[in-house]
């Protein structure tokens, strides 16, 4: 698919959103060099849309301040996306990096972190995620002792925490979570909004990729 025709597309579902809520910015990251797939999986296309649009979109709806986080902002300026295209403010730190460089420049209090190849995101659960942010530096989901650290809300509180992790040279974002104030959303409150659980999936493999095709074919993906 061309920039062209997907930014096109784009514009006219665009056009059909409710207004967004405010309160929160909403961060896209799109940083991974996607090795295992062997192309840029945020371009890959999922009924009919790359999953990158796919993810701005979702987030659309919940946040008047978009960002995509990415090591290549060029790759993605053509698309059209309304979101600030950032840079990552040091390239190659990972995921954590991506994290802190769009929190920071975040205009609202808390941000809503999503990894860029989550196509089955679910609008219940993310809005539930957003009603739980006050009084949380991080709101995040946990099932089977597995926290999701970029399905995330994470408020500026976190940004101490993080630099000073960054500089330790620990890339692992739960690292810092004994340092805030954090909530975990449990697998019972997860079930009643994202039965199938499927808001977690995402491109790491050939397999995934395929599997995900499969469930978006069969319209298998959770309501939206």
């Amino acid at each position: 698919m061309t920039a062209g025709i997907a930014r096109r597309r784009f514009l006219h579902y665009r056009q059909k959103r409710v207004k967004p809520a405010e309160g929160i910015s909403g961060v896209v990251l799109a940083g991974g060099q996607s090795r295992r797939i062997g192309t840029d999986k945020a371009l890959l296309p999922i009924l009919g849309k790359p999953l990158i649009v796919r993810a701005v979109t979702t987030l659309a709806e919940l946040s008047d301040d978009l960002l995509v986080v990415t090591s290549s902002p060029a790759r993605y300026e053509e698309l059209g996306l309304p979101a600030r295209i950032v840079a990552d403010d040091r390239p190659g730190y990972g995921s954590l990096m991506g994290v802190y460089t769009g929190l920071k420049q975040a205009r609202h209090p808390h941000a809503l972190v999503v990894a860029c190849d989550m196509p089955f995101l679910s609008l219940p659960l993310l809005r539930y995620m957003i009603s739980l942010a006050a009084g949380h530096d991080v709101v995040i989901p946990g099932v089977d002792d597995t926290l999701e650290p970029l399905h995330a809300i994470y408020g500026k509180g976190c940004l101490g925490p993080i630099e000073r992790q960054l500089e330790a040279g620990e890339r692992r974002i739960v690292r810092f979570l004994p340092e805030v104030i954090v909530r975990v959303v449990g697998a019972a409150e997860i079930d009643r909004l994202d039965p199938q659980r499927l808001s977690f999936l995402n491109v790491n493999t050939p397999e995934d990729w395929s599997k995900i095709q499969e469930l978006a074919s069969t319209g298998s993906s959770s309501p939206r």
